[in-house]
C-alpha cells in the first residue's frame, strides 16, 4: 500500500492513550520547558548508534524517554529492554516516524535512522515544534544541509548534530591552544580512519522479514527492491541510502580539522582512490579514498580512509595531527599530544572517561558531554557546540570529496557558498530525488 503524504498524515491520525494526542499546528505544540523539568525525549533509529543513545538517555537524570520508532520490531522488543533497566516508565513503541514527531508532549527527538531519513526527519519535528539532535552526517547531499539550515532558522529550534569531539575537553583545549600560538602558525591538518570492514557479499533479492517494515526503512529514498545485504548496516555503502566512510567517519576527524584550522570552504578538492578489496560485492563507494582540500592563505587539509585495511597511523584507528610552523599537535576522541619541531611531547592531556573509536556505536564520555549540552541548551539557552550553519561546512567538504572521486575530477568552489563552479555534472549531484510524499519543504 502506498504511503499517505505527511501532511495527509498528520490531519488524519490520532495517537489514543498514555495522554500522548496529536495536533495538526506547529504553533499549537510549543511547551516551556522548567529549568527543572525532565525533558521528554523520543529516539528513532534504535540500532548500532541508537543503542549507545538510548543507554545515556535513559541514564540521564533530567531526561525521560516517552516514546521510541523504529521499522524493526525486534530492535523495539531490544530497545524496551535497555529502558527499562534504567527508566520506570515505559514509553511508547512506534514503526512510523510520522506518528512520534507530531505528538504535543515530546519536547527534543533524537535520530540515529540511516542518513538518508536525518534531513527530512529532523525537517518534520522542527516543524511540528521539537528541538532535534540529529546524528551525523546531518544531511544526505548539499542541498538537504542548506534546506536544514533554513529550517532551523525559520522553526527556531535547538538543533544539535552528533559531533560529539566538538564538546570534548581535549579538542576544546587544543582548539583553544592553537588561537593562542602554541604550535606557531598551523598550515596543515592530516586526518585518517583505518578498519578491517569484510565483504558485504552479492545481495540477493528475497521476501522481507516479518520483524521489518520495508517501505518505512526506505521513507524519503525511491523505493528500490528489498536485498539481504543492506539491513541494518550495509546501506552505508550504497549511494541510494548511505554517504560512504567519508561521511560515516571521516566527517568527523575533517570537523575538527576545519575546526582548528578555522577555515570555512575550501577552494579546490581533490580525490583519489576506489573498491580495492572484495572488489565483486556490492559495495559502490570506496574502501580507499583519500581527499585533499585546498583553501585560501595556502592552507591544506587531507582526510585518508582505509576501511578494509586496519594499519593504525600514528597507533590510532582514528585521529588528527595539525602542523605548525613551532611544533604539531595530535589528538583524538581520547587524548591529546603537542609536539616540538623535533617531536619531543611538550604537552599532553587525556580524557577522564575513554570514549569508543571504531565501532559501530560509538559510546562513551564525548557522547555524554554533548547530550548534556543539548540539554542545557533545551532548557538553559547554552549555546550549542555543534551549531548546524557551522557543521554543514564539514559535512559539505565529505560530499566533495565524493563527488570528486565519482567523477574523478578537480572541483573548483566558491569559497563564500561552497558551491561547485563550472561544472554542471558536478552539480547534477547536489540534491536528490524523494519518494513522492516525503520530500522535505521548508
Amino acid at each position: 500500500m502506498k504511503l499517505e503524504t505527511r501532511r495527509s498524515f498528520i490531519k488524519k491520525q490520532a495517537i489514543v492513550g498514555a495522554g500522548l494526542s496529536m495536533a495538526t499546528s506547529a504553533a499549537s505544540y510549543a511547551r516551556i520547558i522548567g529549568s527543572n523539568e525532565r525533558v521528554n525525549v523520543a529516539l528513532t533509529g534504535l540500532n548500532s548508534r541508537g543503542s549507545a543513545l538510548i543507554r545515556l538517555v535513559s541514564s540521564y537524570e533530567d531526561a525521560n524517554i516517552a516514546a521510541i520508532c523504529d521499522v524493526d520490531s525486534d530492535v523495539i522488543t531490544r530497545s524496551m529492554q535497555r529502558i527499562s533497566e534504567n527508566q520506570k516508565t515505559k514509553p511508547l513503541a512506534e514503526n512510523d516516524f510520522r506518528k512520534i514527531v507530531d505528538n504535543q508532549d515530546i519536547d527534543a527527538v533524537f535520530i540515529a535512522s540511516p542518513d538518508h531519513t536525518h534531513t527530512p526527519f529532523s525537517v518534520y519535528a522542527m516543524e511540528a515544534g521539537k528541538n532535534v539532535y540529529c546524528e551525523k552526517p546531518m544531511c544526505h547531499n548539499p542541498a538537504e544541509g542548506e534546506l536544514l539550515i533554513a529550517a532551523q532558522k525559520k522553526y527556531g529550534k535547538v538543533l544539535q548534530i552528533g559531533m560529539q569531539q566538538r564538546s570534548a575537553p581535549t579538542s576544546i583545549e587544543a582548539a583553544k591552544d592553537i588561537r593562542e600560538g602554541l604550535i606557531g602558525d598551523v598550515y596543515m591538518a592530516k586526518c585518517w580512519y583505518a578498519n578491517n570492514r569484510q565483504t558485504i557479499g552479492k545481495g540477493k533479492a528475497t521476501a522481507v522479514p516479518d520483524r521489518l517494515d520495508w517501505d518505512l526503512w526506505q521513507g524519503p529514498a525511491p523505493r528500490r527492491e528489498y536485498k539481504d545485504n543492506l539491513v541494518h548496516y550495509n546501506w552505508h555503502w550504497f549511494w541510494h541510502w548511505g554517504t560512504g566512510e567519508v561521511n560515516n567517519n571521516g566527517l568527523h576527524e575533517l570537523d575538527v580539522c576545519r575546526w582548528f584550522l578555522g577555515v570555512d570552504h575550501p577552494t579546490k578538492v581533490t580525490s583519489s582512490g576506489g573498491r580495492y578489496f572484495y572488489k565483486d560485492d556490492d559495495w559502490e563507494f570506496y574502501d580507499t579514498q583519500t581527499v585533499t582540500y585546498e583553501y585560501d592563505n595556502n592552507l591544506t587539509i587531507v582526510w585518508e580512509g582505509h576501511s578494509c585495511n586496519g594499519l593504525k597511523i600514528y597507533d590510532r584507528g582514528r585521529g588528527t595531527i595539525v602542523y605548525g610552523t613551532k611544533g604539531s599537535l595530535l589528538v583524538d576522541r581520547n587524548d591529546y599530544f603537542v609536539y616540538d619541531p623535533k617531536g619531543k611531547v611538550v604537552k599532553e592531556m587525556h580524557e577522564k572517561s575513554r570514549s569508543e573509536t571504531t565501532n559501530l556505536v560509538g559510546g562513551g564520555a564525548l557522547t555524554a558531554y554533548h547530550m548534556q549540552n543539548f540539554f542545557n541548551a533545551i532548557k538553559s539557552g547554552e549555546e550549542l557546540t555543534a551549531q548546524a550553519s557551522d557543521i554543514f561546512k564539514s559535512n559539505h567538504m565529505c560530499h566533495l570529496g565524493n563527488i570528486a572521486q565519482k567523477l574523478d575530477t578537480t572541483l573548483i568552489i566558491d569559497n563564500k557558498t561552497g558551491r561547485i563552479l563550472d561544472n554542471s555534472f558536478a552539480m547534477k549531484m547536489w540534491g536528490r530525488e524523494y519518494e513522492p510524499g516525503w520530500e522535505p519543504v521548508v
